[in-house]
């Protein structure tokens, strides 16, 4: 055991230091400070912690993972061993920079660096641990120079280590091993979506991964490979290598939301499907999604945080790309242990709680009557309202189907009569959904749904639901409204005329310079 009293298997098998007689007592001026971080707490932490630090505060029954549990002393993100307490700057980071990927948001903007410190010394005291001897961060190291060749090295020790069994080959948190990942606590606990590092707990650069992987994420299946070195399974090399593996999963740099995403123009025939090469010309563009919390029943466990999307025009006919990692192709009776696991510790307030997988779905909504350039008011982002109606495609993984119509309120749909113009096709692959909606830009009936002009902005919005973990028609992620501009096709003239103009730059100059030589071969004749 180390001096901090190392607790093996999360909370289970500790040993108390009071009861040792090595306790430590606080240094001066611990008291004062916690005092103080007493009242900090109990205006910001304790609605989700609770009164005391057990995790069981107000908030706790929305929030999937959820509050951490001081009295336990279990902390996922240190510089330590496994088993280990962290340290005061392991605890301070987590304080400032938040928990990506959970309801822990970033505190730095909201509290001075004082009161960051007092509070932490207050959420010190909920356990015994925290009075022995300061623990000691890890020596990590540092990262070799990256390469293609040390990427393909680091996919192979991930697949050596079996990481694929919880986060899947392509990284998107599939593995078989996925639906039946919980806590120490038996809550459900995801498998981290690779592709996203900026969704990673403790932070997505390389060495923040690849401390991850050497201390391991106490309180959760995700272990540390300090043993696997010291065992000389791997090198520390062949480790640093999987760390840069996994951030190259990721895009260089964390998406930049923009307000307006651009269809671009295609002379050529549009994709025929998502998975048709002619979308590598287009751009994508992330569009985060959150969970719908504004109308009951409200959900706060979701788990489609964001959609890519892509979009193209031919001048006759738009047609839009999605993509968004999602674990399951739901139904699927594989996913019926974490169904069951989610709903035990998601709260019913807002009526009974899913007990079967529903389909996965998605929605695109735009506003039933497209606004002119001088109106800024939209329909109400949840569905609309009988004032002001939106237009809905609507798609469902089981049967594959999709559906137009108008939306006049929260789960107010109204499908089209007759034939509908939006056509779709689907495809599941390995963690993602790529789903692709085409439609002319002038519908057959003007009067059931809005023309989409070029060159001019349309409102657009976004809904997703994941069946497998309990979403449902009205559950699920949701979008604020953003605009889908479809791009003028640029007039040949544009190409000629800088051409044009280079040529006859370069032809004045010739002159110029011939008009100058003449001159001289007169001058000396």
């Amino acid at each position: 055991m180390s001096a901090t009293g190392r607790r093996v298997g999360g909370s289970a098998g500790r040993v108390s230091l009071m009861a040792l007689g090595i306790l430590a007592f606080p240094a001066s001026g611990f008291a004062q400070d916690a005092q103080r971080g007493k009242a900090i707490y109990e205006k910001w932490c304790l609605e989700c912690h609770g009164e005391t630090g057990e995790g069981d505060g107000a908030g706790a029954k929305f929030m999937l993972p959820p509050p951490r549990n001081f009295t336990q002393a279990v902390y996922q993100i240190r510089t330590t061993a496994s088993g280990e307490l962290p340290t005061d700057a392991d605890l301070e980071q987590v304080v400032a920079e938040g928990m990506p990927g959970t309801a822990m948001p970033e505190w730095k903007s909201k509290l001075s660096d004082g009161e960051r410190k007092d509070v932490i010394a207050y959420i010190k005291k909920f356990s015994t641990f925290f009075e022995g001897p300061a623990p000691k961060p890890l020596d990590f190291g540092k990262a070799p120079s990256s390469s293609a060749e040390g990427i393909a090295e680091g996919r192979k020790t991930y697949e050596k280590l079996e990481c694929f069994k919880c986060h899947g080959m392509k990284g998107r948190g599939e593995g078989k091993s996925s639906p039946t990942l919980k806590d120490d606590l038996g809550f459900a606990i995801r498998a981290a979506d690779l592709t996203e590092n900026w969704t990673f707990n403790g932070g997505g650069t390389v060495e923040d991964i690849y401390r991850r992987m050497r201390t391991g994420l106490d309180g959760t299946p995700m272990p540390s490979f300090s043993d696997v070195l010291d065992a000389k399974i791997i090198t520390e090399e062949q480790l640093w290598r999987v760390a840069q593996y996994v951030r190259s999963l990721s895009p260089e740099k964390t998406p930049e939301v923009k307000e307006v995403i651009r269809a671009h123009p295609m002379t050529g025939k549009l994709p025929s499907g998502p998975t048709d090469s002619a979308w590598a010309a287009v751009e994508p563009q992330w569009i985060p999604l959150v969970g719908q919390i504004i109308q009951k029943p409200r959900w706060f466990m979701p788990n489609v945080d964001g959609v890519w999307v892509q979009a193209a025009h031919d001048d006759q006919t738009l047609a839009v790309k999605l993509s968004w990692d999602d674990r399951s192709q739901s139904p699927n009776p594989v996913w019926d242990e974490w169904l069951a696991r989610v709903m035990k510790g998601a709260s019913d307030i807002d009526g009974p709680l899913p007990t079967k997988q529903g389909p996965d779905r998605f929605w695109l909504q735009f506003p039933k009557q497209i606004p002119g350039l001088d109106d800024m008011e939209r329909p109400y982002f949840l569905g609309g309202s009988t004032r002001k109606p939106v237009y809905l495609w609507r798609w469902a993984s089981s049967p594959d189907a999709s559906e137009e119509g108008t939306g006049t309120g929260f789960g107010q749909f109204t499908a089209r009569p007759g034939s509908a113009d939006v056509t779709h096709a689907a495809v599941y692959d390995q963690g993602q959904w790529q789903l692709q909606f085409t439609r002319p830009l002038v519908p057959t009936d003007t009067t059931a749904a809005p023309a989409f002009t070029v060159g001019r902005p349309i409102p657009i919005a976004f809904f997703a639901s994941d069946g497998s973990n309990g979403e449902t028609e009205l559950r699920g992620s949701v979008s604020a409204w953003y605009a889908i501009y479809l791009d003028v096709p640029t007039p040949p003239t544009v190409y000629v005329a800088p051409v044009v103009a280079v040529l006859l730059t370069a032809g004045l100059c010739f002159m110029v310079v011939w008009r100058a030589q003449q001159r001289g071969h007169s001058t000396r004749g």
